[in-house]
């Protein structure tokens, strides 16, 4: 145990000191940061003012789709009426659009029907005008509504108040009681927490397999073998680059709490911007976190033995990023519905089990069995998998010239 130790802190101390450990440490906070404050910029500029002009030939339809558009908050805009169409307002409009005086006309054709609705076409300059398309859409859609209930005998003032928006506050249960929680901040935190975990994950991963790598290269084992077995060689990097990517997820998780508290968050996600963590979805971070190292760091440490450069692992990472990237595929089924058989089933498969039984802990807590198994599962997996590794380990790390093939690597297996 001395010498896993003394491995461990070597890994530690020899990775925490490293430029690259303390610029990727800073960068990916100040990554968070830039991010928030460019969507906040892009959100205050994202009511680009466009200068539209409405043809139709009921004018009390073009003043209240004027009213309405002038007045919303999708879009600001400057809107005028033509009302009726003369035989050359298509082409003094396109001249217009061309000469750069509108950014573009709705021209809207009578409906077939009371309530039918109107043939309507937006011309403009650019293909890609999709938020004024967008506006003019819903900004009609209140106006014919608006229209049918005044000729069914409803007041006007009743209803404007009928055609406010409504907003939908939200509660979530826990701990058999009700507690006022935003689900979009809580989302929002455990969807940070599901990337921060992944991209944690596969990069101390294969930082494991690169460090076995550069040592076997450098024939560093051959003089650390005389006094050291290769078993607790590589328990001590697994626990060592554990331990820096822990350091390395608490800072970024700090980070990122401390962010979503300021205005600069609410100003980007809007007035409830802040992020919603609790305590329990800290700690199965961290619990999930762990096992899900230990498992890919095992399959990693089992690759690097087998490779005799950087370009051959390159080769063979798609073994621990393909179940990962498989768990991304997996995230809208889980979140649509977290306690379907689907979703039970890939959380209970140790390549996902780190990341989808976190996230449906995060979305709705499973029932007690289900996460006690997903445990047991992944402490069960790592010990066969380490196991394997550790007999490809010490055979595979004194091997040099060509990568080992399936049969040679199954002899190794047998060895005692």
């Amino acid at each position: 145990m001395h010498n896993v130790w003394l491995i461990a802190k070597r890994e530690y101390m020899e990775r925490v000191t490293t430029k690259g450990f303390l610029i990727m440490t800073i960068l990916i906070p100040l990554l968070m940061g830039g991010g928030l404050l460019l969507s906040a910029k892009l959100s205050s500029k994202a009511k680009s003012s466009s200068r539209v002009v409405i043809v139709t030939r009921d004018m009390q339809l073009g003043l209240d789709l004027q009213r309405d558009l002038e007045n919303g908050k999708e879009a600001d805009m400057t809107v005028n009426v033509i009302s009726p169409p003369q035989p050359g307002t298509r082409t003094e409009l396109v001249h217009d659009i061309s000469s750069n005086s509108i950014d573009g006309f709705l021209w809207i054709d009578s409906p077939s029907g009371q309530y039918g609705a109107p043939k309507m076409t937006y011309t403009s300059a650019s293909a890609a005008d999709i938020s004024t398309t967008l506006a003019l859409e819903s900004a009609m859609r209140r106006v014919l509504t608006r229209e049918r209930l005044i000729h069914q005998g409803m007041v006007s003032q009743d209803a404007d108040a009928m055609m406010q928006p409504v907003k939908i506050g939200s509660e979530m249960v826990k701990d058999g009681a009700t507690n006022k929680s935003n689900a979009k901040a809580s989302f929002m935190g455990v969807y940070a927490l599901f990337f921060l975990m992944y991209m944690a994950v596969m990069l101390y991963g294969m930082n494991v397999a690169r460090s076995i790598i550069e040592e076997k290269t450098s024939r560093v084992f051959e003089v650390l073998l005389a006094t050291i077995r290769p078993q607790e060689m590589m328990a001590g990097k697994l626990l060592g680059v554990g331990s820096v990517g822990l350091t390395q997820l608490g800072i970024w998780v700090t980070a990122m709490v401390l962010l979503t508290k300021t205005s600069l968050a609410a100003a980007a996600l809007g007035s409830d911007g802040s992020v919603s963590l609790t305590a329990g979805q800290l700690a199965f971070f961290l619990l999930y976190f762990v096992l899900g190292f230990m498992f890919y760091s095992a399959i990693a440490a089992a690759l690097g033995a087998m490779c005799n450069s950087e370009q051959e692992l390159q080769q063979l990472n798609m073994f621990m990023a393909m179940p990962m990237a498989a768990c991304f595929f997996m995230l809208w089924p889980v979140v649509s519905n977290s306690n379907s058989a689907f979703s039970t089933v890939a959380s209970l498969i140790p390549f996902f089990t780190p990341l989808i039984m976190f996230l449906r802990i995060s979305l709705k807590m499973p029932p007690t069995w289900q996460i006690l198994l997903s445990v047991i599962d992944m402490a069960l997996s790592i010990y066969v998998l380490t196991w394997i590794a550790a007999r490809i380990y010490r055979i595979g790390i004194l091997m040099y010239g060509k990568r080992p093939t399936l049969p040679e690597i199954i002899r190794w297996l047998k060895y005692s």
